[in-house]
């Protein structure tokens, strides 16, 4: 007997040592080397992450007897906000946190979990990519690498996913960023790219660096693949809490309700919006006398920068908000613009959050440089994303609204909840300059004197514009309400709360073709 818990004893202490090895991760070299840069070790990302530790983890004593532990991921559930969320999260310190046999297999059972049981997925990504060693264990068959994207698409619209890089992502683990809802970058640390700048040269000869091919602010400004540009792992961690704060855990709840708050101090509506057209103002300045205070966290902020987007609160509820930015372009839709847009409206569609847009719109960008880019086609997902929402969605017409960029942001024809119209709306088929070129234009061309054409133009232009009126509109019944500025945030809360209670349906079909 005595031998035997001699045996007993051993066996526990030997599980206790593998279990403390493993939570180490890699070598003690390898764990200063990443504190040493400025990143954090993986288990105090998830420290940072989680409101008090796992409540449990998978595949821990994976690979440990191959020196490889947890095969260099880390797979758990805990909680955030007091709601459970499936993590998955790379630990570089385990040979760069590349992917291996087993990596994959844990990756894609955490995913199914979160499925499964209906919460959020969380990616904490730093990994140096798949392990080519092992590329005949892990590629080419029907249980390999490839699941994970499979995954992600299924799971796509019925659990939020999220991404943060930390590191490296390339090759194909670029694409779980991309097929996240939200990805977070962490400036400096962060890349993702399907070809090294190493493999670029030898390939097509051209020499970049590797922040110019791949880094978080590039994708964050340029490429639209970042939504989130932060300087540290901590900023990153808190983002993440933040986004799926606004979320409910699944497509079949409700977006979490919170205690109402007033908007920011600052100037009234009436003093943030010019009655003229053609002045600038900053929509950030209007949305925040509009939102609850501190509520806007924004969407893709550096990309596409005339229109902003993102997820803020009225009178405690979320709301997603589709605004115009006369600060930037003119608010004027361009390709990456309305792509931008499209996202952000179906992922709000996705998770049952409301739609608020405020328009202030020329139309979409014209010239042949944007026709090359295909400004149609990029311009017919946005109107695709709105018409296809079911969510309670607003339209405030807040000054111009032209052409086909109101109803790309879901003027009256695209059947919003309603359309409400502050005093200084002046909607329109073209704005003033456009209409009179073109109804004037052989009269104007047979006007020889520079100076009696400009005041031709200019009184044309005058008259015209006088007889653009909100209360014409009104008259007509084309919107539902004009709403004096001063009431506009209640008139939302209100009519918010009413058609929340309303059922969503959606086309009967398998599904829609998406223009691309």
């Amino acid at each position: 007997m005595a031998q035997q818990a001699e045996r007993v004893g051993d066996v526990h202490e030997e599980l206790r040592h593998r279990l403390e090895s493993a939570r180490l991760g890699g070598s003690e070299k390898n764990r200063q080397k990443i504190v040493d840069s400025g990143k954090l070790l993986v288990r105090r990302r998830l420290e940072l992450l989680f409101d008090d530790g796992f409540d449990f983890e998978d595949g821990l004593l994976a690979r440990h007897e191959e020196g490889l532990p947890a095969d260099a991921v880390v797979t758990c559930v805990g909680k955030v906000d007091g709601r459970d969320v499936c993590v998955i999260a790379n630990d570089y310190s385990v040979k760069a946190g590349t992917w291996g046999k087993r990596t994959f297999e844990k990756i894609v059972r955490m995913q199914e979990i979160a499925d499964q049981i209906g919460a959020p997925i969380v990616y904490l990504f730093d990994s140096a990519g798949a392990r080519i060693d092992e590329q005949f264990e892990s590629y080419a068959g029907r249980r390999a690498w490839g699941n994970i994207f499979y995954n992600q698409v299924q799971f796509s619209g019925r659990v939020p996913q999220v991404c943060a890089l930390f590191g490296p992502s390339p090759a194909g683990s670029a694409y779980v960023p991309a097929l996240c809802d939200f990805t977070i970058m962490v400036r400096g640390h962060a890349t993702a790219y399907l070809g090294s700048p190493r493999l670029a040269e030898m390939v097509t000869g051209e020499q970049v660096t590797l922040e110019e091919m791949g880094g978080a602010e590039m994708h964050c400004r340029v490429s639209g693949l970042g939504d989130c540009l932060v300087e540290n792992d901590e900023e990153a961690i808190a983002a993440i809490r933040v986004w799926l704060s606004y979320l409910p855990s699944n497509w079949r709840e409700k977006a979490p309700l919170t205690d109402p708050l007033p908007p920011a101090p600052g100037r009234a509506i009436r003093d943030i919006v010019p009655e003229q057209q053609s002045a600038v103002f900053d929509a950030h300045e209007l949305i925040d006398a509009i939102v609850d205070q501190d509520s806007f966290f924004e969407y893709k902020a550096l990309f596409a920068p005339e229109l902003v987007t993102g997820l803020a609160r009225l009178g405690g509820r979320p709301v997603g908000v589709v605004a115009n930015q006369p600060a930037s372009r003119g608010g004027v839709l361009f390709p990456d613009s309305s792509d931008k847009a499209a996202r952000f409206i179906w992922i709000c569609n996705a998770f049952n959050i409301p739609l608020l847009f405020l328009v202030d719109i020329a139309g979409y960008m014209i010239g042949s440089q944007v026709e090359r880019q295909g400004i149609i086609r990029h311009g017919a997902k946005m109107l695709y994303a709105v018409a296809e929402s079911r969510v309670p969605r607003i339209a405030v017409i807040v000054r111009k609204a032209y052409g086909g960029g109101y109803l790309a942001m879901s003027g009256s024809p695209m059947q919003p909840d309603a359309v409400l119209a502050l005093p200084t709306a002046k909607p329109a088929l073209m704005g003033p300059e456009a209409a009179v070129n073109g109804i004037h234009y052989n009269r104007i061309q047979a006007i020889e004197d520079p100076q009696e054409r400009a005041r031709f133009i200019a009184d044309k232009r005058a008259e015209y514009e006088a007889g653009i009126d909100v209360f014409k509109i009104a008259n007509e019944n084309a919107v539902e309400a004009v709403v004096p500025t001063e009431q506009i945030r209640d008139e939302l809360i209100r009519r918010f709360r009413i058609y929340s209670r309303r059922p969503r349906r959606a086309p009967e079909r398998r599904n829609g073709v998406h223009p691309v």
